[in-house]
């Protein structure tokens, strides 16, 4: 398998898991099922295959330093972080990893995963995508097809043909998500898989039949690329070429056209960590179905799953439920009715709610801060600065700001002045006045900013400097 390069697609904003994931941190960043985010289990599994190609990963680039951040902390060295100015779905992107790959004369094959799914069987995985590499070492557009449990309309399906001598079966055909007596059908016939999103061809097989279909797409993708900038280790695709580009998934512009479309069964206890019931599911439950996360007390309740994230939640006779809680959001659903989550999130969307995009702990490259309380011309943030993390050289129009450490070691810039303030020391920054915080030491540097003034919107922040490259 040495000329498999894992290409991670991580330009979801996991909607139906709200209020969990959100559009700044979306569900593949959250550690819904283990200690590992969905994002670091899938850069497990691709360790796991034994490729001497470190994966590609292409992203939005409002999550660049989260990748790079939860890619080191797993210990796997990335490839290349491509950043998407604008999403344009799957086709697009992947046209731009197949285009990178080709690099210096290389033609690898391509594992394209999902960056937020969950599989139990890694042996069988491997052994999977062993076998579909013969599939498409032989030219074809290899898609691997889950066995169905159920009669589920929440997903595609694909129809299985005649079987292929290097392995698999040729696709008959594709079907978008079906009603449920169809699905009944597909379950009976036993020929149907579900569609995982999950795909392995030649770079350049996928090129060749990405001209023959959707040739706007490759021409768009190739002048982008081309005039792209390395931004740290980062490839920034060119914002202007790539927002011409045509928005469509592999499946639409290749996979449903294409002769070469071959399926694997890859039977391997997947998920797609879709939904709060599919999260219920993939967790360990106890007698009656209920399985719970963080401070929960449960009583007389069945099928429930409880995830608090901040205080105590008790349920006493709940059924078929999910119970989300956050620092700002709570969230009560029942198991059929989870789908609709994605709606609720677009009402809130159109009313403009903060906690549609953000959580009240907000992530950034250098740590992370902690809106602990807000009022009428005040902002409380507890700061955390992660050893080596620094702010940006900068300053506002509109708010002075009073820090005040709690633990570790702070060289504060002020103007022409440069300090070192430890704990229980303290300093005022005036309003318009030039300012950056670093973190030398070796432990977080954890601080109370206490803001003041007329407008306290993140968008009062007039950059100077900036060591990760922000505008």
């Amino acid at each position: 398998m040495n000329d498999i390069l894992p290409v991670i697609l991580s330009g979801g904003s996991g909607t139906r898991l709200w209020p969990l994931s959100r559009k700044g941190h979306p569900k593949q960043f959250l550690p819904l099922l283990s200690k590992y985010s969905l994002f670091q289990e899938t850069l497990i599994r691709t360790s796991e295959l034994k490729t001497t190609l470190s994966p590609l990963v292409i992203c939005n680039s409002d999550h660049r330093f989260i990748i790079a951040e939860q890619a080191q902390e797993v210990k796997c060295r990335l490839n290349t972080i491509i950043l998407e100015p604008v999403s344009k779905n799957t086709a697009p992107a992947v046209a731009l990893a197949a285009i990178k790959a080709q690099e210096n004369g290389k033609d690898p094959l391509l594992l394209v995963l999902p960056s937020d799914h969950s599989l139990s069987n890694l042996e069988e995985f491997k052994k999977t995508i062993q076998a579909g590499a013969s599939a498409a070492n032989a030219r074809n557009l290899v898609i691997f097809g889950i066995p169905p449990t159920s009669p589920a309309s929440g997903y595609g399906y694909i129809k299985s043909g005649y079987m292929l001598d290097e392995g698999g079966q040729r696709v008959e055909k594709f079907i978008e998500k079906p009603i449920k007596a169809q699905a009944e059908k597909y379950l009976k016939e036993g020929n149907y898989t579900w569609n995982s999103g999950i795909f392995l061809f030649r770079a350049s097989t996928y090129l060749e039949e990405l001209e023959k279909f959707q040739p706007e797409i490759l021409k768009v993708c190739r002048n982008a690329l081309e005039n792209s900038k390395s931004d740290l280790d980062f490839c920034r695709i060119n914002s202007i070429d790539f927002e011409k580009c045509p928005s469509n998934s592999i499946d639409y512009s290749v996979m449903e056209h294409t002769d070469r479309a071959a399926v694997l069964q890859l039977n391997v206890g997947w998920s797609d960590v879709g939904t709060w019931p599919a999260v219920w599911e993939a967790t360990p439950r106890d007698t009656r179905g209920n399985s719970t996360h963080g401070d929960v007390h449960i009583d007389d309740s069945d099928n429930t799953y409880v995830y608090a994230q901040s205080r105590l939640v008790c349920v006493l006779g709940g059924k078929n439920l999910n119970i989300i809680e956050t620092p700002d959001v709570v969230m009560v659903t029942t198991h059929d009715r989870a789908q609709d989550v994605k709606n609720l999130v677009n009402q809130l969307d159109i009313q403009d709610r903060k906690e549609v995009t953000e959580h009240r702990q907000v992530f950034r490259p250098w740590g992370h801060y902690d809106s602990v309380d807000t009022g009428p011309r005040f902002k409380v943030k507890r700061i955390t600065v992660k050893p080596g993390g620094k702010l940006s050289l900068q300053m506002h129009h509109h708010r002075a700001e009073h820090w005040i450490v709690v633990s570790g070691t702070a060289i504060v810039k002020k103007g022409e002045n440069e300090f070192l303030l430890t704990e229980n020391q303290s300093t005022h920054i005036s309003i318009g006045e030039i300012h950056s915080l670093e973190n030398p030491g070796k432990i977080n540097l954890e601080i109370i900013e206490i803001q003041t003034g007329p407008y306290l919107g993140e968008d009062d922040i007039i950059r100077i400097n900036d060591i990760y490259g922000r505008i």
